[in-house]
């Protein structure tokens, strides 16, 4: 039987429990007494239409195809949403949920938190992008009229909420500047790793491919990403700075997957990159144990500049020293635990991997410096007490 605070998580971008952020979220309301069920869409190693894990109930819809233009960006919104809804009605009848937590993209769950809060239910936005900033990076269209229909559709949004989640200073300020959201119903909650989820083990030399040294990349590849950046650098270190020393793992998977491949092969790199794909947390611990240097390429947009990238601060937390190009909010998270390149200029992006390959003592000064930051000022245990003090909140409303 559901518990009179029932939660009920929804999520698009990706299944659970894959999507970090939300599982973390989910199960810290589990351990604090919430009753939590998921919808989300399925995925590779969650194609289960339902299932129970760690005491959370999980409910799956099929994936929509990739999104390759605006009319396909319209309608992943469109069926995930009227997926989500029948979903949600089912859970209703078998969870008895209080609260809805909608975590985006898309901007469109506030109608179905507005449907329900008519029922008397709470609904919480958890920002986990910024939806017109998205269609910028993807799109380039700043006065198309779609881009205002996301803007719209955030603003009803950030309305609806009794609550927002941001996840970093740039968003709460973006909430208040641009939705009219009061300081008081704002919560900034990080995205950052359980400090028990990675755990630095022994490197694993096979992972090198017979090379020295091992550089890696974890993530999420959309057009936003910047993969294709790194792989121009690559190409630069390759071919025009000569060196055959190092080997490159790409890990993890999304919508430029194949694109990027393709593109790894006609750059003639394919000896010196590997696409991992989407692997286990305990193979992702052993690809960074091995690691000497990890890399954040998102380029500088209006979305990536103030946004936090998860990857980041999972390379903190295994010490490892990072290169990115350098953006407001990641210089924020890393500070001196990285080198900077000059914004989506993917030689001087090349050039700041090659002057960490080349200075031992740098690397481990800069991963001790992150590991440290990590634990002492961005760890999941630190940010998961401003979500229970957002739900606190909600109680004190009832």
């Amino acid at each position: 039987m559901a518990s009179r605070d029932g939660v009920l998580i929804l999520v698009e971008n990706l299944p659970v429990p894959f999507d970090r952020r939300v599982w973390l979220e989910a199960n810290t309301l589990r351990e604090n007494g919430y009753s939590v069920s998921v919808i989300c869409p399925k995925g590779s190693g969650a194609r289960a239409s339902y299932e129970e894990l760690e005491g959370i109930r999980i409910y799956r819809y099929p994936t929509p195809p990739p999104t390759k233009g605006r009319a396909s960006y319209i309608w992943e919104f469109v069926y995930c949403w009227l997926a989500t809804f029948f979903l949600s009605i089912k859970v209703l009848v078998r969870d008895r949920f209080k609260i809805i937590h909608a975590c985006n993209p898309p901007d469109t769950f506030f109608v179905l938190g507005a449907i329900y809060k008519l029922l008397g239910k709470k609904f919480v936005f958890d920002q986990h992008d910024l939806c017109p900033e998205v269609f910028l990076a993807r799109f380039k269209a700043r006065k198309r009229t779609l881009y205002k229909i996301l803007l719209l559709l955030e603003k009803w949004t950030y309305k609806t909420a009794d609550i927002v989640l941001a996840t970093n200073l740039s968003y709460k300020e973006i909430a208040m500047k641009r939705g009219g959201v009061p300081e008081d119903r704002l919560f900034v909650v990080r995205s950052a790793p359980d400090l028990n989820r990675f755990h630095s083990v022994e490197p694993v030399e096979s992972l090198r491919k017979g090379r020295k040294y091992l550089v890696s990349y974890l993530g999420v590849m959309a057009p936003q990403d910047g993969v294709d950046h790194l792989l121009q650098s690559i190409d630069h270190i390759v071919k025009t700075a000569k060196r055959r020393d190092i080997h490159f793992a790409i890990i993890g998977s999304g919508d430029s997957f194949a694109s990027l491949k393709r593109m790894s092969s006609e750059l003639e790199l394919d000896e010196y990159v590997e696409f991992t794909g989407r692997i286990p947390d305990r193979d992702v611990e052993r690809y960074l144990s091995t690691s000497d240097v990890c890399v954040s390429p998102d380029p500088k947009n209006e979305l990536n500049d103030v946004s936090t990238m998860n990857k980041v601060l999972e390379y903190m937390a295994m010490s490892k020293p990072v290169v990115a190009f350098d953006l407001k909010e990641t210089s924020f998270s890393v500070r001196g635990g990285a080198l900077y390149a000059v914004p989506n200029d993917v030689k001087d992006f090349a050039k700041k991997i090659l002057a960490l390959i080349d200075d031992e003592k740098l690397r481990k000064r800069m991963g001790e410096e992150n590991r440290k930051r990590f634990v002492q000022e961005l760890s999941w245990e630190l940010n998961k007490k401003e979500l229970l003090k957002g739900y606190a909140s909600l109680r004190r409303k009832s």
